[in-house]
């Protein structure tokens, strides 16, 4: 595996690997790489020749009271990961590289609707640099297809819809959601909770889980969703929000809907704020 830190590296090194007709996959992350990760960089070598990821932690999706500062820098371990699971090309920029002028400023990336809801009216702009960072690197990469984790789903939604909107031929891969045993989604934030809040933290899939064959048994949303609310405090935690929404665009179900729908919950414990969801069947 090679890795690579500057923009014009990385163009030279992707049209290598293009040289021979070979599909690329790409994997975008900020690093701090855990088992999840490494699952979506198999599933890019399922689908595609050859596998580029990237490791940027992007200032411009953190609030100004987010953990941008403390957010684990790993490149060394994740570089190591990386080759073990089959990637063949690193890019590893600083902010410099792809923020040259700063970030103050810089063309925006929007997409309304879906980026102003659930995680997106609790951390306003979060979205925006999402899609921004996205969209950029998926300019410099120019990959044939891209993974994103079913874990972060509304962030799943926003980059679909960017990616048609904006016309890019992308193929949007969806991984699904790897677990510890008790049922926690693995995330670089578990590592903020002690034993006994990773405990706790599997309350979060076990609620899920239940609004689920609530709502396959009886679809009465709204006593749903407050009774979730009610569990997951009692479980110690500080849930944001607990919902079913349609999993095509996280808009509201129609009454008696049981089909076509996620139910997805934000909540903290701690110092972490942990997201999940489940699709209902």
């Amino acid at each position: 595996m090679r890795t690579v830190h500057s923009v014009l590296e990385l163009r030279a090194a992707v049209a290598e690997l293009r040289r021979g007709g070979d599909q690329v996959g790409f994997v975008p992350t900020m690093g701090n790489l855990h088992d999840g990760h490494y699952a979506l960089v198999r599933l890019a070598r399922e689908r595609a020749n050859r596998v580029v990821a990237s490791v940027f932690v992007n200032p411009t999706q953190f609030g100004p009271t987010e953990d941008f500062g403390a957010y684990p820098r790993t490149l060394e371990a994740d570089a190591i990961g990386l080759r073990q699971h089959g990637c063949d090309l690193l890019f590893a920029p600083s902010a410099q590289d792809l923020y040259p002028d700063g970030t103050q400023g810089h063309t925006q990336v929007v997409v309304p609707g879906l980026s102003d809801v659930l995680c997106g009216a609790i951390r306003p702009g979060h979205f925006a640099g999402v899609a921004m960072v996205v969209a950029k690197l998926f300019n410099l990469v120019r990959p044939d297809l891209a993974v994103f984790g079913q874990k972060d789903y509304q962030q799943l939604l926003v980059i679909r819809r960017m990616t048609r909107d904006l016309g890019f031929p992308i193929e949007i891969v969806a991984g699904p959601t790897e677990r510890e045993p008790n049922g926690l989604a693995m995330s670089s934030r578990n590592q903020y909770l002690d034993r006994v809040q990773r405990e706790q933290a599997a309350a979060i899939h076990a609620t899920l889980r239940w609004m689920s064959g609530e709502v396959a048994a009886s679809g009465a949303r709204a006593g749903i969703e407050t009774a979730a609310m009610r569990r997951l405090s009692e479980a110690g935690l500080s849930p944001e929000y607990a919902v079913i929404r349609r999993a095509e665009d996280l808009d509201l179900p129609v009454e008696g809907q049981r089909e076509g729908l996620v139910a997805l919950v934000a909540a903290r414990l701690g110092t972490a704020r942990l997201i999940d969801n489940v699709l209902i069947p």
